[in-house]
């Protein structure tokens, strides 16, 4: 029976032994020895180069004693190893268990680090890299999340202060909305949903901060400026009508501060808001326009101040130079980019400024008003987070609102509706009016004009604004039947959209 050697030696292969012998055996000069192991069968029957792996490998111990040693070992049938062969294994690790199986062809290798070759398959000294790199990448992932949700918590953080800050400046208007629920019955009902009916109230109280701006009654309020503004139930316009604050109406029974009642009498209108404040002054509203009034605002001086510095100002033009001592007001003739300080004292002169009127004033005022929303428009104010703040700080600081509207998310639903309503749809006029007949330096309602303008108001349907000449003539026109149609067309025409004096925030005040 011929002897196999087995595969040759692996020279990238640790040997198995101290000794430096071959693992089958066979002495360096490759002469088999005599006795060797491999030339007769271990106890379980099967060659030594077959020998199972949990046997120690026998081939070590024949080269080490020498032939008489091997010879007494193989004669006692053991094939137990000698302690040379423990401190193999004890080097080796795993790989001295499989060294005998070599000696057979066709074995499996044994276990050892894995080399990198042709294949690119990673060597065990790589594998370290390899981990180093992936816990780095592991920690380095760690932190930035650590640092994202630190930075999303501080974001989270200043965006509900500022949220808190803006809401606790809003003073809610409690007292008006439980006057008004006693009145439920006699109070018009709203015709369209959707739509929005807000009155607007300028406070000129002359209290705290406002004290320069006149003599303090005690700290009475009195309406200065009064508008309803009503937002169309598409939110494709807004129209803004001012009421006179000397316009005759009937003032219906109202409560005062000190719990007392007043008669209803017929008498100026901004008297219902000095004796019965808001609730007094919406009722009266009503019962002239017959519309339901939503929602209700009172901005005291300041607040009108600081919203057009939050701004940068508002530019208009001037005809003539103004020199105002009571309003405060020194400015030349020309295109003129006005303050917060500077537009109050613009919006509140009356005597200095054209006839001294108060209709005149009230042009001013829807001019200017115009003008700030084309302001924030334009300079996308309204998109702008970062600008909106400042300018609903201004705002909430010195507003007084009803429950409805006493909240920052209740505000800012409010503007986001009115933010895509093109400016030529931002229209502001007058009711109208003309001196009242017992007294010229009051105003009273001219009928039917103002019964058409609630009217279209009520229904939520659309109102036109012209320049004052522009109407003046088309009524020219008209009475004396040059209307530029033929009479057929004219009658076959659907009924036409009222028109009324006013301006538009697109119009541009330095080419008028």
């Amino acid at each position: 029976m011929t002897d196999s050697a087995g595969p040759p030696s692996d020279p990238d292969r640790p040997e198995a032994t101290e000794g430096g012998g071959q693992q089958d055996g066979t002495p360096q000069d490759g002469t088999p020895k005599s006795g060797s192991p491999q030339d007769s069968p271990s106890p379980s029957g099967s060659p030594q180069g077959g020998a199972p792996q949990d046997s120690p490998p026998q081939g070590d111990v024949s080269q080490e004693k020498g032939p008489a040693a091997a010879e007494a070992d193989t004669a006692d049938g053991d094939g137990a190893a000698g302690p040379e062969d423990e401190a193999g294994k004890a080097e080796a690790g795993e790989a001295g268990a499989a060294a005998s199986g070599e000696a057979e062809a066709g074995s499996e290798p044994a276990a050892g680090p894995v080399r990198g070759g042709a294949d690119g398959v990673q060597t065990w000294a790589d594998q370290p890299k390899d981990g180093i790199v992936a816990a780095r990448k592991s920690h380095w992932l760690r932190w930035t999340a650590l640092a994202a949700s630190f930075l999303v918590l501080i974001a989270a953080g200043v965006g509900w202060w500022m949220y808190k800050k803006l809401d606790g400046n809003i003073t809610t208007d409690t007292g008006a909305v439980a006057e008004l629920k006693a009145y439920e019955k006699e109070r018009p009902a709203p015709v369209v949903v959707d739509a929005q009916n807000i009155l607007l109230i300028g406070s000129d109280s002359r209290a705290g901060d406002n004290r320069k701006y006149g003599r303090d009654d005690g700290g009475s309020q009195r309406s200065d400026t009064t508008i309803l503004l009503h937002l169309a139930a598409d939110r494709k316009s807004a129209t803004a009508v001012s009421i006179p604050r000397d316009l005759m109406v009937e003032i219906p029974s109202c409560r005062t501060a000190d719990d007392k009642k007043t008669r209803e009498r017929f008498a100026q209108f901004n008297s219902a808001f000095e004796l019965g404040g808001t609730a007094c002054t919406i009722r009266t509203v009503e019962r002239m326009t017959g519309i339901r009034i939503d929602h209700h605002m009172v901005v005291d001086f300041n607040g009108f101040k600081d919203m057009v510095d939050a701004v940068d100002g508002v530019e208009i033009c001037l005809k003539e130079p103004i020199n105002d001592k009571d309003a405060h007001l020194e400015l030349p003739a020309g295109r003129q980019t006005l303050n917060g300080e500077e537009a109050l004292g613009y919006v509140r002169a009356r005597k200095s400024l054209g006839n001294g009127s108060d209709t005149e004033r009230m042009e001013r005022q829807q001019q200017f008003l115009g003008a700030l929303v084309n302001k924030m428009q334009s300079n996308g104010v309204l998109l702008n987070p970062a600008r909106l703040y400042p300018v609903l700080d201004a705002a909430t600081k010195s507003l007084t609102t009803d429950p409805g509207l006493a909240s920052l998310r209740d505000l800012y639903d409010l503007v986001r509706g009115m933010r895509d309503v093109p400016t030529e749809q931002v229209q502001f006029l007058t009711v109208p009016r003309q001196p009242y007949r017992n007294d010229p330096n009051r105003d009273e309602l001219v009928e039917p004009d103002a019964g058409d303008l609630f009217k279209q108001l009520r229904e939520d349907k659309p109102v036109a604004v012209v320049p004052a000449d522009e109407l003046e003539e088309a009524e020219r026109d008209q009475e004396s039947g040059r209307d530029g149609k033929p009479d057929d067309a004219a009658s076959e025409s659907p009924t036409p959209t009222p028109t009324y004096s006013g301006s538009s925030a697109a119009d541009d005040l330095c080419k008028q």
